[in-house]
């Protein structure tokens, strides 16, 4: 799940008052829901652990609850979230597939397949999208697949950005069967070196990033492509930062690479003015 950082700042400062209010409570909400899993992601190896982070993922499923039927939420995320819920006739069901896909980690999960990692990216990305796309307001049902396969393209380049710090919390979340055809282990990757084979690897989740990011920018319907310019900024700074990552060599075993802020400024500038002038 993309952070709330500089990338969501400049993807969704161009939202008038309500929407942005609206777009800040959801992700607060996932935030938090993901956070609750990281926090303890350094003591899950005990049983007694792992049951406190599963009673956790319960309270924020009632918190939803909480927000869908009409009880008092009591943090102050689903406090926040309650109030847009009816506003913008969010559906519930996204919410409860982040929770879903935020429990999978419960696990220091492993994939064997590929369709396997992508059900986890609908889940933790893809279903956050969906909720946004209700707030912008779009008309054309097809920016349902392209908030899929953004969505998509956003976990694949988060997943290569923290590989490192991934490993050395227990998860690892490339799937087995592309190891296996590029002969890597999980010990060559928790070594932290970019071998040939190692890049090779990583070159390959790569390009599939990128083919999801071509995907959805096909799919964007031309009728909604303004009032999707706060994804749109998201993409191209994702997108940016794949370029990083590719540029680095696939060295992304020390500190996070990172799009500056300047540069996510102009990307966002440049991005809105393509939006609002229909290039």
């Amino acid at each position: 799940m993309a952070r709330r950082n500089t990338n969501f700042y400049y993807s969704f400062v161009v939202l008038p008052e309500p929407k942005r209010r609206a777009i800040i409570a959801v992700w607060d909400f996932c935030r938090a829901v993901d956070d609750d899993v990281d926090e303890r992601a350094g003591q899950l190896a005990t049983e007694e652990s792992r049951r406190a982070a599963a009673a956790a993922l319960a309270g924020w499923r009632d918190e939803l609850a909480a927000c869908y039927e009409g009880r008092q939420p009591r943090t102050p995320q689903g406090l926040a979230l309650a109030p847009h819920v009816a506003a913008f006739n969010l559906p519930r069901a996204p919410f409860e597939d982040v929770i879903s896909g935020v429990e999978m980690d419960l696990d220091r999960p492993r994939f064997g397949t590929f369709d396997q990692l992508r059900e986890y990216c609908l889940r933790v990305a893809s279903a956050v999208g969906l909720v946004c796309i209700e707030i912008f307001e779009y008309t054309n049902p097809q920016c349902r697949q392209y908030a899929i396969d953004l969505g998509i393209a956003l976990q694949l380049t988060n997943i290569l950005r923290d590989l490192g710090g991934d490993l050395a919390g227990g998860r690892l979340y490339l799937p087995a069967e592309d190891l296996a055809r590029f002969g890597v282990t999980e010990d060559d990757l928790r070594a932290g070196r970019a071998t040939e084979p190692v890049r090779a690897l990583l070159d390959f989740e790569s390009r599939r990033a990128r083919g999801y990011y071509l995907r959805a920018a096909e799919e964007l319907p031309r009728e909604d492509a303004k009032r999707l310019a706060p994804a749109r900024i998201m993409g191209a700074i994702y997108f940016h930062l794949l370029r990083r990552i590719e540029r680095s060599g696939f060295d992304v075993f020390g500190a996070p690479i990172r799009v500056p802020r300047w540069r996510q400024a102009s990307i966002a500038a440049s991005t809105w003015i393509a939006a609002m002038t229909g290039l």
